[in-house]
């Protein structure tokens, strides 16, 4: 479902967004509030980012706002809790990991009053019997694909425990989310500028670690290009300028060839600038990467995961290749994009050596923002079936891969912990931002960069346990 996203601001009731339209029964329509908790531990990105905007539970308030009364609240800009839930009907939460234990908190205080909340979101699609415990209903993958059952359930009061779709709703078929619910927190600045944008879902990749083809299917699922270049032109027109900044959300823009190269093509000369998740094989060919740059591109998001082929292996990602690495890196630097490469530590393959390997990779090629996790089981995945013998707790608030949740085979927490905050701080201390960055690139990466050597040189080993 990915109920997830929200606005607003204030302790008090906010303005009603919408007044719906009466049921066919002649009933009044039900009142929904949309709630995105906050995450109850600090995230790093969280020390120098502005949340961003909640797609996903805005697509919730899209469709819902044309049956029902709706009202979203977004607790990580501010936003606080009703402590009387008596002026809805029905409220419905979305819900990560890491903070699905404040979500159920929120049900559990909601169901108390008498109230009917639906859970939905990553975590409940993962795991639906224990989000049944707070919850009426939970819904399972995305709610486009079930809406019509659910809002007919909500209406007559016949709200079943779980909806999962049979059948998952073609991207084509599905409109745009009306970004008009969030105009007053987006002006007040509450939210990060880019504005967010899905191309397609689902993955036919198969990593262990990964939700996404439990949360939306293997199959690759993309919406048609002239779709989306219609949804950037909407934007343009709601925001009154040409040159906005977009993020695919996409876990993986670029599983399709043809698509990807012809939505490029079709955003040539649109003014805007973007970002987006594309998968590593793709990056070989040098053509990609400059027809990505005139399309607009300024940040691609790569997941390097390691340096190790056993690590490479153990996780499933069998599109990298790690002799491409350099080329990769290359291919796209040459056309002046700057990278976001992510890296896993903490897998049964890791050694110390593993942390040296990286810090080498990332400073021969210069890695313009390299972003650091430690190895997370997360409930639902094949991974975690594997690993849960040697989980050492079950505190979903530290499953936020940037805790160490269990111990890998060859390094003890310790000296896990111990590698891994050296790591950034030698990549993120002032000479290793000069040398990667060298003060050249666009101001945000600059400015990114600086915000992390701040963060990293006062990083503890107690934080990451």
């Amino acid at each position: 479902m990915s109920i997830e996203g929200v606005q607003r601001n204030g302790s008090l009731p906010d303005r009603q967004l919408s007044a719906g339209s009466p049921s066919i029964t002649g009933s009044p329509p039900k009142r929904w509030l949309l709630v995105h908790p906050r995450n109850p531990a600090h995230l790093m990105v969280e020390s120098f980012s502005k949340p961003s905007l909640p797609l996903g539970l805005l697509m919730v308030a899209t469709l819902a706002q044309r049956q029902f009364t709706v009202e979203l609240r977004d607790e990580r800009i501010g936003d606080t809790m009703p402590e009387d839930f008596s002026d809805y009907d029905v409220v419905a939460i979305t819900a990560r990991t890491v903070n699905v234990l404040r979500a159920y908190e929120i049900a559990d205080q909601a169901l108390a009053q008498g109230r009917r909340v639906i859970l939905g979101g990553v975590h409940p699609t993962m795991l639906p019997e224990e989000a049944r415990q707070h919850a009426s209903a939970v819904v399972i993958g995305e709610i486009e694909s079930i809406w019509d059952d659910l809002a007919a359930d909500v209406q007559r009061d016949t709200l079943q425990p779980i909806y999962r779709a049979q059948v998952l709703k073609p991207l084509t078929d599905v409109q745009h989310a009306d970004f008009d619910l969030l105009r007053g927190p987006v002006r007040q600045g509450k939210y990060t500028f880019r504005i967010p944008l899905v191309g397609t879902k689902g993955c036919p990749v198969g990593c262990t670690f990964c939700c996404t083809p439990q949360i939306y299917g293997k199959v690759y699922r993309t919406r048609t290009p002239e779709h989306i270049i219609d949804e950037i032109r909407y934007h343009q027109e709601r925001m009154g300028r040409r040159a906005l900044h977009f993020s695919f959300m996409d876990d993986n823009i670029s599983a399709r060839s043809g698509f990807v190269e012809e939505l490029f093509e079709r955003m040539v000369g649109l003014g805007v600038t973007w970002n987006a998740n594309i998968s590593m094989n793709f990056l070989q060919q040098p053509h990609i990467p400059e027809l990505a740059r005139r399309a607009g591109c300024e940040l691609l998001n790569i997941g390097f995961e390691s340096l190790d082929p056993e690590t490479i292996k153990q996780v499933g990602k069998g599109s990298n290749r790690i002799s491409m690495y350099d080329t990769v890196v290359a291919n796209v630097h040459r056309q002046g994009i700057a990278i976001q490469g992510y890296f896993i530590f903490g897998l049964d393959t890791d050694t110390e050596a593993s942390f040296q390997q990286t810090y080498d990779f990332i400073m021969r090629n210069r890695i313009d923002m390299p972003v650091f996790t430690l190895a997370t089981p997360f409930p639902g995945t094949p991974w975690y079936d594997e690993i849960a013998p040697r989980l050492l707790h079950r505190d979903w608030d530290k499953y936020d891969v940037q805790h160490s949740v269990y111990v890998p085979a060859n390094l003890d927490q310790e000296r896990l912990i111990t590698n891994y905050i050296k790591l950034y701080r030698d990549v993120f201390s002032w000479r290793g931002v000069q040398r990667r960055v060298g003060w050249n690139k666009p101001m945000w990466v600059s400015l990114a960069n600086l915000g992390i050597h701040f963060f990293a040189q006062n990083l503890k080993p107690q934080q990451f346990v």
